[in-house]
């Protein structure tokens, strides 16, 4: 849609699509499905001036081709999310070199805006796959990062396991403590100084070599769900620094759903990707 006089987007929006009710139209905005010469825009008063180009849909269908090894699920103001592939690093390993998935979005927010910046709020492993937010602002940054256990209410993983197991569900409790030399994660089933983690799994589907679980965090320390797996004689397929025989080019494990509390509207965000295919060809 092209606009032919000076108006505020939402009072343009209503005119334009007058089929939909004024709850749709906002709720549109709200979810970054107005595309603004290019940019998302959520702001209900954003104004807009002859000549502007408004395109209604799936953010998602038009930025995931210019960014690789990731797909945007969800973008506003405050937050961006997305879906990353295996392999990328989340931040620098400290060289300042690396191609990371901050370094990407960086990139592709700042063709917006020179003055857009990408805060951390939280981490996947490289070879792990799945969902990730992060801040497009020091606030949003900080309300998700310093209340992160309150502000998220699901974190589901899935992992394709080496064997059978024994139980159809369980959880998995103990101490966790990294070795700073080697960066190697262990486990103590008392406590030793360590972080208290508490993984709950449950079994989907098991084929004669391998098993596929579901993941529920109780906690989110560094390796949990890896270490967790390895105590209980299953390593994930792929993880040899934790004891796996198999070699697949990655980890199987995938931080499939991720449900929060946004950081500015207070409206739970739901993101869920499906189960990698190469987790099903295993089975």
């Amino acid at each position: 849609m092209k606009v032919s006089e000076n108006a505020l987007l939402l009072d343009f929006l209503l005119k334009s699509m007058n089929h939909k009710s004024r709850n749709s139209v906002k709720s549109l905005l709200k979810h970054g499905q107005i595309v603004v010469n290019g940019k998302t825009i959520t702001r209900y008063d954003y104004p807009l001036k002859l000549g502007d180009i408004i395109t209604v849909g799936n953010h998602q269908s038009i930025v995931e081709k210019n960014i690789p090894q990731m797909r945007i699920l969800y973008e506003d103001d405050d937050i961006i999310v997305i879906d990353k592939e295996a392999g990328l690093l989340t931040i620098t390993t400290g060289n300042g070199i690396d191609i990371t998935a901050v370094s990407l979005l960086k990139d592709y927010v700042q063709k917006q805006s020179p003055y857009n910046k990408i805060y951390t709020v939280h981490r996947l492993d490289q070879m792990t796959s799945g969902v990730l937010v992060f801040a497009k602002n020091s606030e949003a940054q900080h309300q998700l990062r310093d209340n992160w256990h309150n502000m998220v209410t699901k974190r589901t993983y899935v992992a394709v396991v080496e064997g059978k197991m024994d139980e159809s569900a369980g959880k998995i409790s103990s101490w966790l403590t990294e070795n700073k030399k080697n960066y190697m994660v262990y486990s103590s089933p008392v406590d030793n100084g360590g972080k208290l983690a508490i993984t709950r799994y449950k079994v989907l589907q098991t084929s004669d070599q391998f098993s596929l679980l579901e993941l529920e965090l109780e906690t989110g320390r560094k390796n949990q769900i890896r270490v967790h797996l390895k105590d209980l004689g299953h390593p994930i397929v792929g993880d040899r620094k934790y004891g796996a025989s198999t070699s697949i080019g990655r980890i199987a494990l995938h931080a499939r759903v991720l449900e929060f509390y946004h950081p500015v509207s207070g409206e739970i965000m739901h993101f869920e990707t499906p189960v990698p295919h190469l987790f099903l060809r295993l089975l």
